[in-house]
């Protein structure tokens, strides 16, 4: 049996055995509802994954696909408990249009230079 799970935006599929699951994307300051969405898909995938193989009496020879599902989960629902100290995606570009517009600088503080022929040689 194989999960349903479909694949969102930023996520890519994986596969083990006969299950796919969702690896998740890398983390950055932003936690938004599609990664929200990715993180009870990849809870389901895991529990449903759990069933599977405990239908098949299977469960204890996939420990080691087990460890690293629940760490992959472990990490993602720690970003979730620490996501308010995320930004918004709202926030996060604002932030991006600052930080851009720093970088560029100011185009009022250059000089005037109206008269490009006055200039000293």
């Amino acid at each position: 049996m194989t999960d349903s799970v479909e694949q969102t935006p930023g996520s890519s599929l994986g596969s083990t055995g006969h299950c796919r699951f969702f690896a998740m994307p890398e983390h950055d300051e932003v936690y938004g509802d599609a990664r929200r969405k990715q993180l009870l898909d990849l809870l389901r995938a895991l529990a449903a994954r759990i069933a599977e193989l405990d239908r098949s009496d299977r469960l204890l020879d996939a420990v080691p696909e087990l460890l690293k599902r629940l760490g992959d989960v472990r990490s993602e629902l720690f970003h979730y408990e620490v996501r308010s100290t995320y930004d918004t995606p709202e926030i996060a570009e604002s932030r991006r249009i600052v930080d851009e517009a720093a970088r560029g600088g100011n185009p009022f503080d250059e000089p005037e230079d109206d008269q490009p022929w006055r200039r000293a040689k």
